[in-house]
Parts: structure tokens; sequence; C-alpha cells
């Protein structure tokens, strides 16, 4: 398998339950979060979400040493961003300072052949401004959006797409709309979901995958 470490940037409602299907297949899983009590609580193999069944997964996970937090990034071959993108109090504009945050602190720990996969419900070109925000910050390192498929990072839209209550059922079951910002970019994202989920992994563009998911929420 070419994905020996997996880091998860936000372990709430999405990015815990992630963190913990990738774990549960026996693969290191890192998650980072900011709140050192979240944190504390993985770590004793306790959750601090209410979600059936997702408390006996994380804790074989953490006992058995593939389920780990912490609060700073640290190496790994995938980093999966599921933090919060809620509205601005002021205009209702869509809030992408935590995303901004998480691709910067992911930033100084990238290396080539890394794979980086938003998974937040995001507004439409939000996953091609993380692509830029990592090229501004790591100059050193080559992304898609310059050099399509021969980029030394790939960068893909894969967003979550569950409902509370049965959300480690349907991140297995459900189908998974994976958006690449190339055609290698989509690839390695197939790749990596594969670990788990069962359904089908329908391959298009990251602002097409960003689309279905507002239109999934909104019908919802």
């Amino acid at each position: 398998m070419s994905f020996k470490v997996i880091s998860v940037i936000g372990l709430g409602y999405i990015g815990l339950p992630t963190a913990a299907m990738f774990a549960s297949r026996e693969i290191e899983v890192i998650g980072v979060d900011v709140n050192q009590s979240t944190v504390n609580t993985i770590n004793r193999g306790e959750i601090h979400i209410v979600e059936p069944d997702l408390d006996i997964i994380v804790r074989t996970a953490v006992k058995a040493g593939y389920l780990k937090a912490v609060t700073i990034p640290v190496p790994a071959d995938v980093f999966l961003i599921a933090v919060p993108t809620p509205f601005k109090v002021d205009n209702h504009e869509p809030d992408l300072s935590y995303i901004e945050m998480a691709v910067k602190s992911v930033a100084a720990v990238l290396k080539k052949g890394d794979l980086v996969v938003l998974e937040s419900t995001s507004p439409v070109g939000a996953t091609e401004k993380m692509a830029e925000w990592l090229s501004v910050a790591r100059p050193d390192l080559s992304f898609p959006q310059q050099f399509g498929s021969k980029s030394d990072i790939r960068i893909a839209h894969c967003p979550e797409r569950v409902l509370p209550g049965r959300v480690v059922t349907e991140l297995v079951e459900n189908d998974r709309v994976i958006g690449g910002l190339s055609e290698e970019c989509s690839k390695r994202a197939i790749e990596l979901y594969k670990i788990f989920v069962k359904g089908e992994c329908i391959v298009t563009n990251a602002r097409t995958a960003e689309m279905a998911k507002l239109t999934e929420t909104a019908s919802r």
C-alpha cells in the first residue's frame, strides 16, 4: 500500500469518523485538532461527539496503536482537511479562514508525492484557493494548477456526504464524488478512498465536486 501514514486535520463530526475508518484498516492515522481537550480525549480511546458505534472503533484503533491525535501536523503521505466552513456573521459569506489556517499548518510538513484532500463543504473554487495557498507557502514544490499531472503535490476535493447518526455506515457504503485538480490527482484520491469505501468513486473536476456537495446539502 502506498499510503503508510494518513493525517486528518480537524477531528469533528466528519474528521474523527473518517480517521477512525482508515485506522480500522490498520493504517497509521494521525489526527490533528487545535483543541487540546479533544486530542486528550481521543488519545484515551474516547470520543467527544455523539455517533453510534464510533466509540468502539476509536477505542479499538487507539488501543492497537493505529490512531493518535496531536495539535500540530507532522509528516504524512496524505492530509485530509475536514475543518468547519461557517458563514461570516456580518455578510453571510463563507468563512474559509479555518481551511486557510489548516492548509498553512500542513504546508510546513509537505513533501514531494503527498496528497492533500479538502473534505469540508466549500464554495466553488475553494479547492483551487487551497492549492494557491499551498503554492505560496511552499514555492520549492510544484502544484497541479501549474504543472498538472506532473506536479509534486496532488490535490483533490472529496466532500463528505453522510447523515448524522449513520456516519459509520454511510462513510463506507455511500458513493463518493472525487474532483482532482488533474487526472493524476483524481487517481491518487480514488486509491486513498478505496481503502474503506465500498460505494462508487465518481470522478469529476474539483469545481463540479464542490457544486455537487452544495446542491446535495441544499436539497437535504
